[in-house]
């Protein structure tokens, strides 16, 4: 039965079949057919985008359409056949049935779809919503609420982006202060990613779909003090101007010791 969802779409007339695409779908949903990227089937597609970001020509969008519903277990199956490894989250293709199990939900993958903790998550949810299901270190131990967290990997639509205060962190932050989930996530949605290493303009781009599709409270920007840290704040005002949003913004620093070095107010 088809539905509607989310669907990589190819603009054949800008891929260049480079192929950088390809080794991006976890899924092997990417072939280079006839010098062309194109999708294998649609099932195989989860729709999250994850090739976005290494397509050189832009070749890559993400559209809405009814289709047939993203098959984990076709997945599975697809790339054992290619002698790829099957992430850990995917069933395991000796373990499949031929009718999907009621307990098991329809959708993406869990690596990479849109969901909220569940209680056997319990080391990975808030405070409030953990409290009747973990013990008190588990749920002291985190307070983040989504999946996915990568900047690339969310898009604009996702639910948790409703009404939210955000939290845009480098990838290094989490890691140089001990205390980011006590400090600054509870409340917030966390937003992470490497200025560095990944496309500015994309993540503008996204940022741009983000403030345009949802209101945001409010935005934190945590970086660290490295220089090639510094363009994850100058990337998010630039989305919030071109977007037209006002919504309070402010950067803080984060030592390589693991200290707070500094707070600044950024004016839209």
């Amino acid at each position: 039965m088809n539905v509607k969802r989310k669907l990589i779409r190819i603009d054949e007339d800008l891929c260049n079949g480079c192929g950088q695409c390809v080794p991006s779908c976890a899924e092997g949903a990417l072939r280079i057919i006839d010098g062309k990227a194109r999708l294998v089937a649609e099932r195989f597609c989860d729709g999250l985008g994850a090739c976005l970001g290494e397509c050189p020509t832009g070749a890559l969008t993400v559209v809405e359409v009814e289709t047939e519903d993203f098959a984990p277990e076709a997945v599975a199956v697809h790339l054992k056949e290619q002698g790829r490894p099957v992430p850990g989250h995917m069933p395991r293709p000796e373990e499949l049935r031929l009718e999907r199990p009621a307990s098991r939900p329809a959708g993406g993958c869990l690596g990479s779809r849109l969901v909220s903790m569940t209680p056997c998550q319990a080391a990975n949810q808030p405070r409030t919503m953990a409290a009747a299901t973990a013990a008190p270190a588990a749920v002291q131990g985190s307070a983040l609420s989504h999946w996915p967290v990568q900047i690339r990997l969310v898009p604009p639509h996702a639910p948790f982006l409703k009404d939210a205060d955000l939290l845009v962190t480098a990838d290094c932050a989490p890691v140089a202060y001990p205390s980011l989930h006590a400090d600054f996530l509870p409340g917030r949605v966390l937003l992470l990613g490497c200025p560095k290493f990944d496309d500015a303009a994309a993540y503008e781009d996204k940022f741009t779909a983000i403030f345009q599709t949802n209101v945001s409270r409010s935005v934190t920007v945590l970086e660290m003090e490295v220089p090639c840290c510094s363009g994850l704040s100058r990337i998010v005002l630039a989305a919030m101007r071109r977007a037209g949003i006002a919504a309070p913004l402010e950067k803080v620093v984060i030592g390589l010791d693991g200290r707070v070095l500094g707070r600044q107010p950024l004016a839209a």
